[in-house]
């Protein structure tokens, strides 16, 4: 699997340290970009800075969740709350073109029902429309573990959802972690969804650490990922056992 690149997630990865730091952390352990989930508390002329320091180009970060006290996880499938999802895909937007992240995953929140799915729509528009040419909007599902009550938890839901939509740059982030917990057979899933994806995530399943154990072959699935024409890098979104610094053992042996 030697031609396969790899994304570190910064959300999860190196997360006890700031952005900048954390990104040539990222460069030093052999990663081929980063990723992150929230990068708002760092100015944005600082993460550039890093990124270019380092040689790395970010693949994407998220809109806000909301209130993260009461557990809110993100905005735009609330009903009555449009004014605040589209103000953070505003946000989103504008970080994401200061520091050149080519996706932004609009994160639709804790909702059901046609209304949520009308609004949900309705703010991926406005997204796509802000977003322009350059940057791609991503919706992603979720287990219903880790993500009770999220709006969006199957692929199948989410291309249904894109086809509605009909915008050239709303694609799905495909987490074979989530895919897996919420249905399996996560190969011929990737494959039927392959003309929607625009970025993959990997973490073992059912602890979501590091892609090395667990009840997925990541050597089997990302040799079918690449076999069916995937080149750009995977992002690794795990849990590290030992807190935010991350084992690498996976990596090497992944891109021998």
């Amino acid at each position: 699997m030697g031609s396969v690149k790899f994304s570190a997630n910064l959300g999860f990865l190196w997360n006890d340290r700031p952005l900048p730091a954390a990104i040539k952390a990222a460069k030093e352990a052999g990663f081929d970009a980063v990723e992150c989930h929230w990068p708002y508390a760092t100015p944005a002329v600082e993460t550039k800075a890093a990124l270019t320091e380092a040689g790395l180009k970010i693949l994407g970060l998220n809109t806000v969740r909301g209130n993260v006290a009461i557990g809110e996880n993100g905005l735009s499938a609330l009903p009555g709350r449009e004014e605040e999802a589209r103000a953070a895909i505003d946000q989103a937007v504008q970080y994401a073109t200061e520091i050149s992240a080519g996706a932004i995953h609009v994160m639709a929140g804790n909702s059901s029902g046609p209304r949520a799915r009308k609004v949900f729509i309705e703010n991926l528009v406005y997204a796509c429309g802000k977003a322009g040419s350059s940057i791609t909007i991503l919706i992603e599902p979720l287990n219903h573990y880790n993500a009770p009550g999220y709006f969006l938890s199957t692929v199948e839901q989410a291309a249904d959802i894109i086809r509605e939509v009909a915008k050239p740059n709303l694609k799905l982030m495909f987490d074979f972690y989530h895919v897996q917990i919420m249905g399996g057979d996560v190969t011929r899933r990737f494959e039927a969804a392959l003309p929607y994806v625009g970025h993959v995530q990997i973490a073992s399943v059912p602890d979501r650490g590091s892609p090395d154990h667990g009840e997925l072959d990541y050597s089997f699935a990302l040799r079918r990922v690449r076999e069916l024409g995937w080149a750009q890098p995977i992002g690794a979104e795990y849990l590290p056992a030992n807190g935010a610094v991350p084992d690498l053992a996976w990596l090497a042996s992944f891109k021998d």
